[in-house]
């Protein structure tokens, strides 16, 4: 059996970014400093928010989705952000098989929001 460990994302500060996806969604900092930020999500998932210090040559603002958050509400989440002033599509998606929206981090790299 093969498990993710993490997924990484380039971001300019690891603090500033860390604070930015707790409020967005809901996850929990494990550990930050200037090199990077790990984030849990409460199910054994890890994002590592990896800033410039850290030596990874990748530069914030990725225009695709290294990886998917995958949220309870999807509208709520979707309402939340967009009432909060952050760009989302629109939902879309198959509601049997996957819905999904995607919104820019702090950083302007692009997040997929998926329901499952």
């Amino acid at each position: 059996m093969t498990k993710i460990g993490s997924a990484f994302l380039p971001v300019g500060d690891p603090a500033a970014a860390s604070a930015w996806f707790q409020r967005a969604f809901g996850l929990t900092e494990q550990s930050v400093d200037s090199w990077s930020a790990v984030l849990r999500d409460g199910h054994g998932g890890r994002l590592t928010l990896l800033g410039p210090a850290s030596g990874v040559k990748a530069q914030p603002g990725l225009p695709w989705a290294t990886h998917n958050l995958i949220v309870d509400d999807l509208d709520a989440v979707h309402a939340r952000l967009a009432a909060d002033g952050h760009t989302t599509t629109e939902l879309t998606g198959d509601p049997g098989v996957c819905r999904f929206f995607t919104v820019p981090d702090l950083d302007g790299n692009v997040l997929l929001v998926v329901d499952r």
